[in-house]
């Protein structure tokens, strides 16, 4: 049993700790939110994480921190994380945005963004109805990161998070008549949307067209099915690309023959992004069309060489295909970031030496000049001030 002291029990007090913030100025507790704000203020830079991690390691007034409370598994090479957010946690993010999610690995903290597939204000009743967030990983070839969260990460491991961003939203209400287009892992910010209506019962004419390799391969296949046979205005159309070949666009008038009336939401390879926005501006109506890009294409590399960051004392050499902020973050560098595509601006940072190389046009940048390192290169050796 709980105990209590002046009808103020212990349990209380550490579910109201662990909670973010702004719920803490509720009736009868803006003065205690207030002291609690100021105590993190006035002990800066000595801030009482130094203190809370010892009795909760998501006690934090310096970053957002999350515990792995389950690992799902999806398909054979893609899992569901369950996360239990810490402190400042803002839970009433839109169906659609991704989380930034640090990973220690070997000493090292790896960051990555991962869509969130989750409705806001998500609770599990099989962690005690706790409000949760979930993300969905696919294990790449080329991702360090992902296939040790597919593979390896452990249940209870605690994480660092970024807050929840991104435009690739659906709208409350949502539109009456809406298109999804995804494959593989695109499917991901799409969830987040279908299970916000499907919580909210309000689901209005929705197709959903979703291309993997097999069957097997679709994440969330069982979901989307219960789904279609749950709400008569939901139709899940899956494409098995490895029977059928490469979904084509040419299709859509005899699969969604009303698709030029639906506002649209699309998510996948680059090449199949790529094709849709050429189809929809051909059909003219570029502006119904929303689109969510999981990486950026490389159409120039730069020279590689040694980055050095000043303000962290730090240097690394790396090739002309890897970034700035790939870079600065294998070198433990606390390193900006938001969207990771050169999208965001968040992670842009000063160059104070050197040259550095825009990956997607080769557009040169110098010592002066602001650059996104998310999607910048060295161009032989540079300095940047961080």
């Amino acid at each position: 049993m709980a105990s209590k002291t002046g009808g103020f029990s212990v349990r209380g007090l550490r579910e109201w700790l662990e909670a973010p913030v702004a719920e803490g100025a509720t009736a009868g507790r803006t003065k205690m939110n207030a002291l609690r704000g100021a105590a993190a203020r006035i002990t800066t830079p000595l801030l009482p994480d130094d203190y809370l991690h010892l009795v909760n390691p998501l006690w934090s007034a310096r970053e957002l921190r999350g515990r792995i409370v389950a690992v799902r598994k999806e398909t054979s090479d893609s899992v569901t994380l369950v996360i239990k957010p810490g402190w400042g946690f803002d839970f009433k993010f839109s169906p659609g945005q991704y989380i930034g999610i640090g990973v220690l690995v070997e000493g090292r903290w790896h960051w990555r963004s991962y869509s969130l597939t989750c409705p806001p204000d998500w609770t599990d009743p099989e962690h005690k109805a706790k409000r949760l967030i979930s993300i969905a990983v696919k294990a790449m070839p080329e991702g360090f990161l992902s296939s040790h969260l597919v593979n390896g990460v452990a249940v209870g491991s605690v994480v660092r998070l970024a807050a929840p961003q991104g435009g690739f939203v659906l709208p409350e209400p949502p539109p009456a008549k809406v298109l999804f287009l995804t494959a593989g892992s695109g499917i991901t910010p799409v969830m987040a949307m279908l299970r916000t209506m499907d919580r909210r019962g309000v689901v209005p004419d929705v197709v959903h067209v979703h291309s993997s390799r097999t069957s097997d391969d679709v994440m969330f296949g069982d979901e989307l099915r219960e789904l279609h046979s749950k709400h008569p205005s939901f139709t899940a159309d899956l494409h098995f690309t490895g029977e059928h070949g490469k979904f084509a666009l040419a299709e859509l008038d005899e699969r969604v023959p009303d698709w030029r009336e639906r506002d649209t939401w699309a998510c996948g390879p680059i090449g199949m992004l790529d094709e849709i926005e050429k189809h929809w501006a051909a059909a003219g109506i570029p502006d119904q069309l929303h689109v969510e890009r999981f990486e950026i294409e490389r159409s120039a590399t730069g020279e590689g060489g040694t980055v050095t960051f000043a303000r962290a004392g730090r240097s690394v050499e790396i090739d002309g295909a890897t970034t700035l902020l790939q870079a600065g973050e294998s070198a433990g560098v606390q390193m900006p970031f938001g969207c990771r595509m050169g999208i965001c601006q968040t992670c842009v940072v000063t160059v104070t030496e050197g040259h550095v190389r825009d990956l997607r046009n080769g557009n040169e940048r110098r010592s002066g000049d602001k650059v996104q390192t998310c999607i910048s290169a060295a161009a032989g050796d540079c300095t940047l001030d961080v």
